[in-house]
């Protein structure tokens, strides 16, 4: 695979840790909920609006990338135009998006590009078209989103970060992992090797986000540490 630019790889060293998929209610709850996450020790935000105009994911996109800096990363889903204008860190695309290759001409070599994958086969296909770090799932039984696709499980994960470890002096792959992850499941997926936990209904779906957040960046953390002792 080729290695990532020296531009984006600032970028790439902090896609690590908790990371929240905001703007599950409309582009209005975007903001609240990236700052809940934030506050609560999310590294990354991901801003995912479906169906409202671009205008108001950009204006959304602005203000969380506003309360963002220097505290976290911000993604947008999908667009990569928006997520240039937005000034934000970088963009996902899923597998039935735009190509990365697509993807990475219109955000630069500066921008993280993501991309959504079922298989080993579908990473490596999409980190030599452009992207610098896959989206892995469903890892398990996902409440907040109907996802056409068997869950994939901690053995999966662990062989996936494994083969995108990078070799011969190459840098490693990220894996951000998705798809039912919540408090009693997040340390598996951590020592498994993610660099990312990806997360919505075990924040969002709390009376308290901030504080569930913040359980749920703490059991990463303690997960990792436990996978790094191995």
């Amino acid at each position: 695979m080729p290695a990532p630019t020296t531009s984006v790889r600032p970028r790439l060293e902090r896609l690590r840790g908790l990371y929240a998929i905001v703007g599950n209610a409309g582009a209005g709850s975007a903001v609240s909920e990236a700052r809940a996450a934030i506050e609560g020790g999310a590294a990354v935000v991901q801003v995912r609006v479906k169906d409202a105009p671009a205008g108001e994911v950009l204006r959304a996109a602005k203000e969380v990338v506003a309360l963002a800096r220097g505290r976290a990363l911000v993604i947008v889903n999908d667009r990569a135009d928006l997520a240039v204008l937005s000034g934000a860190d970088g963009v996902h695309v899923g597998d039935e998006d735009l190509p990365p290759s697509e993807a990475r001409r219109l955000v630069g070599p500066d921008m993280l590009v993501g991309r959504t994958c079922r298989t080993l086969e579908a990473a490596r296909t999409a980190l030599a078209e452009g992207a610098d770090h896959v989206g892995y799932g469903p890892m398990f039984v996902a409440r907040a989103k109907v996802i056409d696709a068997p869950p994939r499980g901690i053995p999966a994960l662990r062989e996936l970060c494994q083969a995108l470890r990078g070799q011969g002096g190459a840098p490693a792959a990220p894996v951000v992992a998705i798809g039912g992850i919540e408090l009693a499941n997040v340390g598996e997926v951590a020592a498994a090797g993610a660099a990312c936990a990806a997360v919505i209904s075990a924040v969002f779906a709390e009376a308290e986000p901030c504080a569930a957040a913040e359980r749920l960046a703490r059991a990463f953390e303690a997960g990792r540490a436990r996978g790094e002792a191995r």
